[in-house]
């Protein structure tokens, strides 16, 4: 249940003048350039021989030692954008062809020895069975792992008297009625239970809406500090559907911890 996602970081994202440093994990700020750069959010510089990856259409590049590059692809409706660099937080962002209308400048941020990457690959969660009005219908070009993803990392150097947080990069497809009533799909009579979020067997959150760095704070008496932890995601189901189990069809990049 998918299509094209029509608002492309409005919840998530804070308008910047033309000089202001853009896209940050977690708190997602934007701001444009002369030319696509990516840069250390803290020190303005750019960073150089960033891999930078749109898993859907198959296509990587990499910053040039100044951090300027260029898209040289066609993006036909949102895709995922990550961008990767040793000793720095993975950070992820929708895009479509209107995005680089105009240069974009990203900002992204040093690890630290308490954050922590969880898994920064792309997955399809669903059925591989979806409408094309329901929000990104025609961008899934990846099948069905199946209707959850569940992920188990150990948590190290973690600071529980601070607040942490799991971040998902980028999730989109969601089809829920808070997502149509905001216009991300299309679907008149029909949504999707939010996909739920689970913490070492216990439900912590529901996601309701598409977009970018949605955080999640893990309750602290939950982690387990230098064992084995686990993660899950579980998708919706279409709620008007009672012939059958209908799992709307997801897709999200990037998962990681921070403290």
């Amino acid at each position: 249940m998918k299509r094209v996602l029509s608002i492309l970081l409005s919840i998530y994202l804070l308008s910047f003048p033309a000089s202001a440093a853009t896209f940050q994990g977690g708190v997602s700020e934007q701001g444009r350039g002369s030319s696509s750069r990516i840069i250390d959010k803290q020190t303005g510089e750019g960073v150089g021989g960033a891999d930078i990856r749109l898993p859907k259409q198959n296509y990587a590049t990499k910053t040039d030692r100044n951090g300027f590059f260029e898209l040289d692809t066609q993006l036909n409706g949102p895709s995922i954008m990550s961008v990767q660099k040793p000793n720095y937080k993975p950070f992820t962002m929708t895009v479509d062809d209107k995005t680089f209308n105009a240069p974009i400048v990203v900002g992204i941020e040093k690890s630290n020895a308490s954050g922590k990457a969880i898994d920064t690959n792309m997955y399809h969660l669903g059925d591989n069975s979806f409408s094309e009005l329901s929000a990104n219908a025609g961008e899934f070009t990846m099948q069905a792992i199946g209707p959850f993803y569940t992920k188990r990392f150990t948590l190290k150097d973690i600071n529980i008297a601070k607040p942490v947080y799991m971040v998902i990069g980028s999730i989109i497809g969601i089809d829920t009625a808070m997502a149509r009533s905001m216009g991300q799909n299309m679907i008149p009579n029909a949504f999707a239970s939010p996909p739920e979020v689970y913490f070492n067997g216990n439900k912590i959150s529901e996601i309701q809406l598409n977009g970018d760095g949605q955080r999640i704070r893990l309750p602290k008496n939950l982690i387990r500090k230098n064992q084995v932890n686990e993660i899950t995601i579980k998708t919706g189901r279409n709620l008007m559907q009672t012939a059958y189990i209908d799992y709307d069809d997801i897709e999200f990049m990037n998962i990681f911890i921070e403290n």
